[in-house]
C-alpha cells in the first residue's frame, strides 16, 4: 500500500476508497512508520504542529436511565462509582479555571442521563455566563439527547460547541445501547448544526465493532460535517457489561487514527478516552494523526496529568495551542 498516495488524495479532498481503509486498518506493524508518516503530512498542512488540550468535567454522575454498556453511570452499571445530581456553580466555575490554567482550549461540562431538564437547561446556562464573565475559555457541552429549542439555550449563553458522540456504527449500535436509537443521535448531532453551534462527535473502539464498522462510523462523520471528532478507546470498567472487554492493541489504535485522519482530514481530530490504557508507551505517537487531546482524566476514570501532557507535547516539538472564545488565538510552546 502506497501511504503516501493515501494522503495525497486526502489533501486533494477525494475520499480513499473503502479497499484502502481496509488496508490502512491491516497494516503490517512494521508499516506503522510509513502510515504515521503519512497521516502527519495530512494532520500538519491543516494544523501545523499544533496540539489543542481539553478537559472535561462530570457535572452531574451516575442516575442515568440509559443502558449504554460501556458506560459506569449507565443503568446496567454496577460499578462503584460517586453519584450526584448537577454540581454547584461555584464547583463548576472553578472547573474552568482549573482547565484555562492546564492549557486548556476549551472547557466540556458533562452531564449523565438521557438528557438535560429545563431546570437543569437554565442552570447550566447560568453558569456558563458566569465563567465567560470570569474565564477566557471555550466552553462545550456534552448532555445527551437535546432539540434545537434545547441547543439554542446554550447557544444564547455562549457555549460555542456541542458534543454528542454516534460512538459506534449504525450497524452495530443496537449492541451497544437499546435505550436510544442512533437515529436519536444524529438527530442531535443535526440539531446542533442547525443551530449553528460547532459540533463534536466522535466514537469508542474496542467495543466489539468489526472493521467494517470503524469505517462506517468514519464515514457517517464525514456525511454528517462535524468540527471535531474525539476518538476514544474502551476502558473496560468492572461492573459495566463491557468489563471483560480487552481488544485493542497500541498499534490498532494508531491505525484507526490515521484511518480517521484520512477520511476526515481537515477536521479537528481528538485522541480521547482510554489512551493511556490502551496506547500506554506508544502515546506520543497518537499526535501524529490527532491534534488534540484531553488531560486530567475523564468521566469516572483517570487520566494524564496536564503536566505531563506538556512535557509530551514539548518532547515531540509541538506546540500547545490556546484559542480564546473571541475567535482569536494564541500559539506557545509548552
Amino acid at each position: 500500500m502506497d501511504y503516501e498516495e493515501l494522503a495525497e488524495k486526502a489533501l486533494r479532498g477525494e475520499l480513499i476508497e473503502r479497499e484502502e481503509m481496509q488496508a490502512v486498518l491491516d497494516a503490517p506493524d512494521e508499516d506503522l512508520p510509513e502510515l504515521l508518516s503519512a497521516a502527519f503530512k495530512v494532520r500538519h498542512h491543516y494544523f501545523g504542529k499544533r496540539v489543542q488540550i481539553h478537559m472535561l468535567m462530570n457535572t452531574k454522575s451516575g442516575l442515568c436511565p440509559e443502558d449504554c454498556h460501556y458506560c459506569s453511570q449507565s443503568s446496567v452499571s454496577h460499578a462503584p462509582i460517586d453519584k450526584y445530581p448537577l454540581l454547584p456553580k461555584e464547583k463548576l466555575i472553578d472547573g474552568a479555571i482549573k482547565a484555562k490554567a492546564a492549557g486548556a482550549v476549551r472547557f466540556c461540562m458533562v452531564n449523565s442521563g438521557r438528557g438535560p431538564t429545563n431546570k437543569e437547561l437554565r442552570e447550566l446556562a447560568e453558569v456558563v455566563r458566569d465563567i465567560k464573565s470570569r474565564v477566557d475559555i471555550n466552553i462545550c457541552c456534552s448532555l445527551g439527547l437535546m432539540d434545537e429549542e434545547d441547543v439554542e439555550i446554550l447557544k444564547e449563553a455562549g457555549v460555542e460547541r456541542i458534543n454528542h458522540n454516534l460512538n459506534t456504527s449504525e450497524r452495530h449500535h443496537p449492541n451497544i445501547c437499546t435505550t436510544h436509537t442512533f437515529a436519536d443521535r444524529v438527530d442531535t448531532v443535526n440539531s446542533v448544526k442547525s443551530v449553528g453551534l460547532s459540533s463534536c462527535c466522535g466514537g469508542i473502539m474496542g467495543m466489539g465493532e468489526t472493521d467494517e464498522d470503524i469505517m462506517d462510523l468514519a464515514l457517517s462523520l464525514r456525511k454528517l460535517g462535524v468540527d471535531s471528532i474525539p476518538v476514544n478507546f474502551l476502558h473496560p470498567i468492572d461492573g459495566t457489561p463491557f468489563g471483560g472487554l480487552n481488544t485493542l492493541t497500541p498499534q490498532r489504535c494508531l491505525k484507526i487514527l490515521c484511518l480517521f485522519r484520512f477520511v476526515n482530514p481537515e477536521k479537528e481530530l481528538r485522541v480521547g478516552g482510554g489512551r493511556e490504557r490502551n496506547l500506554r508507551s506508544l502515546q506520543p505517537l497518537s499526535l501524529y494523526p490527532a491534534n488534540s487531546l484531553f488531560v486530567n482524566g475523564y468521566l469516572t476514570t483517570p487520566g494524564q496529568e496536564a503536566s505531563e501532557a506538556h512535557q509530551m507535547i514539548a518532547d515531540l516539538g509541538f506546540e500547545i495551542e490556546d484559542r480564546l472564545p473571541n475567535g482569536s488565538s494564541l500559539t506557545s510552546t509548552a
